[in-house]
């Protein structure tokens, strides 16, 4: 079976560093639970959006992102078990390509160089399961798609939904 893992609010959590760059900039600290159903850049002032909108084409936005919780040991034992891949529609963000693939190298090292794509559309992607965070890449995906819970997507219900990486356990059936 082959695995096609998301990387930003499925194994890298970008939205900890958008909210502690705009409590950087503006002084104002919002939680994660301010953005459940929503993303900061609709929720701040605006004229704050367009700051906001810009953190992460900056050139250290990604670099050194924290781990969503439990991603390293489920995915390492995903990969244990079946072909896993790693796709990011990171060519939006060129200044991320060096710091996802350290990022990778440092966190997932398991993961060999190969079976790293970082695109620009995930529709040309090939898979049995495609985990991600948003209905825009899943809808167009052609095998199995799981929604992995962040904020902006709390809402959403059309899909298989992942809420934490403990929830592989029983979704790819690892016991």
């Amino acid at each position: 079976m082959r695995i096609l893992i998301d990387m930003d609010e499925v194994m890298a959590d970008a939205i900890e560093r958008f909210l502690e760059w705009y409590e950087r900039d503006f002084g104002i600290r919002y939680t994660k639970d301010d953005l459940n159903g929503t993303k900061l850049h609709l929720l701040v002032p605006e004229e704050h959006r367009h700051t906001v909108k810009q953190y992460a084409h900056h050139e250290d936005f990604f670099k050194d992102l924290p781990l969503i919780p439990h991603a390293q040991e489920m995915i390492k034992e995903l990969n244990d078990r079946f072909d896993v891949y790693i796709a990011s529609a990171a060519m939006e963000f060129p200044h991320s390509l060096k710091h996802k693939y350290d990022w990778l190298d440092q966190h997932f090292p398991f993961i060999h160089w190969k079976r790293r794509i970082l695109c620009g559309d995930k529709s040309v992607l090939r898979g049995d399961v495609l985990i991600d965070d948003h209905d825009f890449n899943l809808s167009v995906f052609t095998g199995r798609a799981i929604m992995f819970t962040a904020t902006h997507n709390i809402n959403e219900t059309k899909y298989e939904r992942m809420n934490s990486w403990l929830d592989a356990e029983k979704l790819f059936d690892l016991k």
